[in-house]
C-alpha cells in the first residue's frame, strides 16, 4: 500500500455509499457503470476540484486540533482549568463519533454536494460561535456540534473524490485529496499556536470560520452534484467483529491512539513545566516533521515489513515516553523525546489500517468505518483520561500513563503473529 494512500487515510472514514455512485446530471437511474467510466475516463484530471477537498480535509482536521496549541490562551479568557479547555479537543472527536454513520444514513436521499454546504456551513457558523462565546458550557456545546459537521464531511469525503474521476484515477486523486489531512495533523497545532501568539485564540477561530464560508462558495460554484444510490447493501458489521484478530487490532489502535493523545492533548503543559513554554509552536513542528519521516518509512517498508515496523514503532513510541518521564530536567532529551514520538506515531495508522484490511478481506469497508470510528473514540478518551490523570497525579502522570499503555500494545502486537501482524512479505 504506498504513500499516497496514507496521506489520504487520517481522520478519514469510509464511505458507506461509494460501490453504488452515479451522476444525476448526466445519466439516468438505469444507465451502467461501465458508460460513466467510458465517460469519465475521457475527462481530464480535475485537479483544482481536487484540491478544494485538500483544503476541506485541512480545515476540517486543523479545527479538531488547534485548541492543543490556544490552551493557555482559552482557559485565561473562559476562566476555566487547563484540564477543562483541553476538552474542547475531545468533544469534537466525540461529536464526529456520534454523527458520521447516522447522519448519512438519514440523508441517505440527499444530493452529497448539498449535504457537504450544508456541513461546511456548519462548521463556518460554530466555528464563528466558538469565537464569541463567553461561557465554557456553549463552547463546548459549539465544539461538539462542529465535530458532528466534521464526521459526516468525511463520511462523503472518500466517495465524493472518487466520483469526480474514472476508476483508474481514483488512486492519484485519493492522494491529492488527501494532502490536506496530514498536512494539518503536523502544522495545524504550530500554525495555530502561531496565529494564537500572533493575534489571540479567538482570531484562529474566526479565519476557520471565513476559510469554511471561502469553501461554501468554492463548492457551489465548481464541485458537481453527486447523488448516491439510495438502494444500499448493509455493511456486515457483525460478521466483520467476528472475523479472527480485528477486535484485536482494534483494541491495539485504541490503545495506541489513546496513549498517543493523553500526550499530545496536553503537551503544550508539559513543555510549559520542562521550561519550554516559550518554544511550544517549534516542538510540535518538530513533531510533525518527524511524522512525515514516519509516514514515508513506512510507506516504503510497509509491504515487507509490516509486523516488525510495528513492533519497531511501538518500541521507539515507549522510548519517547520514558524520555518524556525521566528527562524533564533535560531539554535535549525532551527535544529528543519529541523526534522519536513524531517518527513513532507518523506511520502508526497506515500500520494499523494495513493489518485490519488484511483480515477483514471483503468486509474492509465495515472494518474502516470501526477503525475510524475506535480512532475518534481515543482522540476523546486522550483529553478526559489525560485531564483525569493530570488532575490526580499531575503533569508526569502524561508519560507514564503512555509508557504503560504503549507496552500493552507491544505485547498484544507481538502475540498476534496469527492475526493481521503476520512475519514476512504481505500478499
Amino acid at each position: 500500500m504506498g504513500v499516497g494512500f496514507y496521506l489520504f487515510y487520517f481522520g478519514t472514514i469510509i464511505p458507506l455509499f461509494g460501490s453504488y455512485m452515479k451522476n444525476p446530471s448526466t445519466i439516468y437511474a438505469n444507465k451502467s457503470i461501465q458508460t460513466l467510466a467510458t465517460q469519465k475516463a475521457e475527462e481530464q484530471f480535475p485537479i483544482w476540484k481536487l484540491l478544494v477537498f485538500s483544503l476541506i480535509g485541512f480545515i476540517t482536521i486543523m479545527t479538531e486540533t488547534m485548541p492543543v496549541g490556544l490552551l493557555l490562551q482559552i482557559s485565561h479568557d473562559l476562566q476555566i482549568s487547563k484540564l477543562w479547555a483541553g476538552q474542547l479537543v475531545s468533544f469534537y472527536a466525540l461529536g464526529s463519533v456520534c454523527a458520521a454513520i447516522p447522519v448519512i444514513a438519514l440523508t441517505k436521499h440527499w444530493d452529497r454536494r448539498r449535504l457537504l454546504l450544508f456541513t461546511l456551513g456548519s462548521l463556518c457558523v460554530f466555528n464563528g460561535l466558538a469565537a464569541v462565546s463567553t461561557h465554557y458550557i456553549f463552547t463546548l456545546f459549539v465544539r461538539f456540534c462542529a465535530g458532528m459537521a466534521a464526521g459526516v464531511i468525511w463520511g462523503v469525503f472518500v466517495s465524493y473524490v472518487r466520483y469526480l474521476v474514472a476508476p483508474h484515477l481514483q488512486g492519484r486523486a485519493l492522494a491529492v485529496a488527501g494532502i490536506g489531512q496530514p498536512l494539518a495533523l503536523c502544522f495545524g497545532v504550530p500554525l495555530g499556536t502561531f496565529l494564537g501568539t500572533l493575534f489571540d485564540w479567538r482570531s484562529v477561530f474566526w479565519l476557520m470560520s471565513i476559510l469554511a464560508l471561502v469553501l461554501v462558495i468554492w463548492v457551489r460554484l465548481f464541485i458537481p452534484c453527486f447523488i448516491v444510490n439510495a438502494t444500499q447493501q448493509k455493511l456486515a458489521f457483525g460478521l466483520t467483529l467476528k472475523m479472527k484478530g480485528v477486535r484485536l487490532i482494534l483494541l491495539i489502535l485504541l490503545i495506541w491512539v489513546l496513549a498517543h493523545n493523553i500526550l499530545y492533548t496536553y503537551i503544550s503543559l508539559y513543555l510549559i513545566a520542562v521550561g519550554l513554554g516559550e518554544h511550544i509552536d517549534a516542538m510540535l513542528l518538530i513533531f510533525g516533521l518527524a511524522a512525515i519521516v514516519g509516514i514515508f518509512v513506512t510507506g516504503h517498508f510497509i509491504d515487507q515489513y509490516l509486523r516488525h515496523l510495528t513492533l519497531l514503532s511501538l518500541v521507539i513510541f515507549a522510548f519517547s515516553a520514558l524520555c518524556f518521564g525521566i528527562f524533564m530536567n533535560s531539554l535535549w532529551m525532551v527535544c529528543v523525546a519529541v523526534i522519536a514520538w513524531g517518527i513513532s506515531f507518523g506511520g502508526a495508522p497506515i500500520l494499523l489500517q494495513t493489518a485490519l484490511a488484511d483480515i477483514a478481506q471483503a468486509q474492509t469497508d465495515a472494518a474502516q468505518s470501526m477503525l475510524v470510528t475506535i480512532f475518534n473514540i481515543a482522540v476523546a478518551g486522550g483529553g478526559i483520561v489525560g485531564g483525569l490523570f493530570f488532575a490526580r497525579w499531575g503533569i508526569q502522570s502524561f508519560a507514564w500513563s503512555a509508557l504503560i499503555l504503549s507496552f500493552i500494545a507491544l505485547i498484544l502486537v507481538y502475540r498476534a503473529k496469527d492475526h493481521g501482524f503476520g512475519v514476512g512479505h504481505r500478499a
